[in-house]
């Protein structure tokens, strides 16, 4: 066992206490004061610090003192908008949860941070550790670039972030070089008719009979219109509609909102180009009028073929072959991880956090209300993340 391993080993309770805290406090979207502030608490007197303006996001460079480049090392800090359900002592109670494990994230950053931090003397540079808000769909990555956090510590020459999963082994890294991730973005549907009785429908445009059958054409869309061998996903993941307190009115409106998957900047922009044409086409069978608002994209998470190289080099050879897989085929998930990827190589790898009692085939996944992580892999996550920076900046 590696001596960064050992010494990881050694702060597993302090940073299970830290994830367990934030677990406890989860907030949501670009403004995180709470969890700004617990981490800074952890990290204040390890480096130079750089808050974010517009989001609550915190850059920590750490300088040994020697020349060198920089390594970026991010984890990301929000949670989502659901009510937890897993029976775990520590949950949260506050409306929100880290049901995608950004808490663990957050932990093994701190871990990393701590292990090189004390290791000043054994390399050289600078290593800069993300803390970063908004990932789940609001562009807080993009947001940090765009406020300066890539130009915080001189010549970044590689980036590394991880991601633990709730239903992958547990202790088992695992990636893939290229694509690892899909673009993630999405498309909101408006479709406008005129109203009436429920009673007389000839005499109203139903926008709801429209709506319906523009969600049940998305998959005939995607079959008919889009080439197979670039794969895309289209999901219906809300509808609005009319008012609950009575049944007998049509309204004026309906909505639905959709996530688009894909795996390369081409079919993203067929579909972009393709599909309001096809919602038009059906606006005018049912004599209703439709508009559509795209969200903006993440980008595909792109593993530089050397860094992945390196990255599986060093998980092997700090925890053994047992604990690496290399994936055949990338995950239709996202992550804004891919806007800094896109400017400075790196690796994204995940992490499994399965716990040792629970089937990792049939337990409830990132983003489930019941989705529990265990927090046993965030020492060696934080080994990981530490060595990574090491293998750029060794002294």
């Amino acid at each position: 066992m590696s001596s960064i391993v050992s010494d990881a080993r050694a702060m597993a309770a302090e940073l299970v206490k830290i994830r367990r805290h934030l677990h406890q406090i989860p907030e949501f979207g670009l403004q995180l004061p709470k969890t700004q502030q617990f981490v800074l608490s952890q990290i204040r007197d390890l480096g130079e610090i750089t808050l974010g303006k517009k989001l609550s996001s915190i850059v920590l460079l750490i300088d040994s003192g020697k020349p060198g480049p920089t390594v970026i090392l991010r984890s990301d800090m929000d949670a989502l908008a659901v009510i937890e359900e897993a029976e775990v002592e520590y949950r949260s109670a506050n409306g929100f949860m880290h049901a995608c494990g950004h808490d663990l994230h957050m932990a093994a950053a701190i871990g990393a941070a701590k292990l090189l931090s004390a290791r000043k003397q054994q390399w050289r540079g600078k290593v800069s550790i993300w803390f970063q808000p908004g990932e789940e769909g609001h562009g807080g990555a993009d947001m940090m670039i765009e406020e300066g956090a890539l130009e915080i510590g001189a010549d970044p020459v590689a980036s590394y972030g991880l991601h633990v999963f709730s239903s992958m082994p547990l202790g088992v890294f695992a990636g893939r070089a290229g694509a690892l991730m899909a673009s993630a973005s999405g498309v909101v549907v408006t479709v406008k008719g005129q109203g009436g009785h429920g009673s007389m429908p000839w005499l109203a445009k139903d926008p709801i009979i429209a709506a319906v059958s523009m969600i049940a054409s998305l998959q005939d869309f995607v079959a008919k219109k889009l080439s197979p061998l670039q794969p895309v996903i289209i999901n219906v993941g809300w509808v609005k509609a009319g008012d609950e307190s009575t049944t007998n009115v049509i309204p004026e409106t309906a909505r639905f909102g959709a996530t688009i998957r894909t795996f390369s900047d081409e079919s993203l922009e067929q579909v972009r180009e393709l599909l309001p044409a096809h919602l038009d086409s059906i606006a005018k069978t049912h004599e209703v009028s439709v508009s559509h608002h795209f969200d903006p994209a993440s980008m595909v998470v792109n593993n530089n073929p050397e860094n992945f190289e390196l990255s599986k080099k060093v998980a092997i050879e700090n925890f053994g072959a047992d604990r690496f897989s290399e994936l055949e085929n990338p995950v239709t998930g996202g992550e804004d991880f891919s806007s800094i990827l896109k400017r400075i190589p790196g690796n994204f790898i995940f992490l499994g956090a399965c716990p040792k009692d629970v089937d990792y085939e049939t337990a409830p996944t990132n983003h489930s209300t019941q989705a529990v992580f265990d927090d046993v892999v965030i020492a060696d996550g934080a080994a990981w993340l530490a060595s990574m920076a090491l293998e750029h900046l060794a002294d």
